[in-house]
């Protein structure tokens, strides 16, 4: 089954509608630190494998990482893990920093 691709216009809609979902940052903590959208829980994608049990199978999930290729990775990792409600936020954090949120720092 494809992963659903979210635009960051399409994510600042969600994240105003209730239930709001888990975001969930995949980048490394120093990337974090710099630039994350305010309320994401970071677990770098090398960590997933033994943090599963942190994240819910029954809510919403948007995996973000700094341009969308290791959120997209991550989604097929939970989705063969039994993760179904799962979202790649498209152009990762730097989509979101130009389209949706200036006060987020680009590298």
């Amino acid at each position: 089954m494809p992963i659903t691709q979210y635009t960051p216009q399409q994510l600042k809609q969600r994240l105003e509608a209730e239930p709001a979902p888990l975001l969930l940052d995949v980048r490394e903590p120093q990337e974090f630190a710099y630039a994350r959208i305010e309320g994401s829980q970071l677990i770098p994608l090398q960590q997933i494998s033994q943090r599963l049990d942190e994240l819910d199978t029954e809510r919403d999930i948007v995996v973000i990482c700094h341009h969308g290729m290791r959120s997209q990775q991550a989604c097929f990792f939970l989705q063969h893990h039994g993760y179904s409600r799962l979202y790649n936020l498209q152009g990762g954090i730097d989509a979101w920093s130009l389209a949706c949120d200036s006060g987020v720092p680009r590298y």
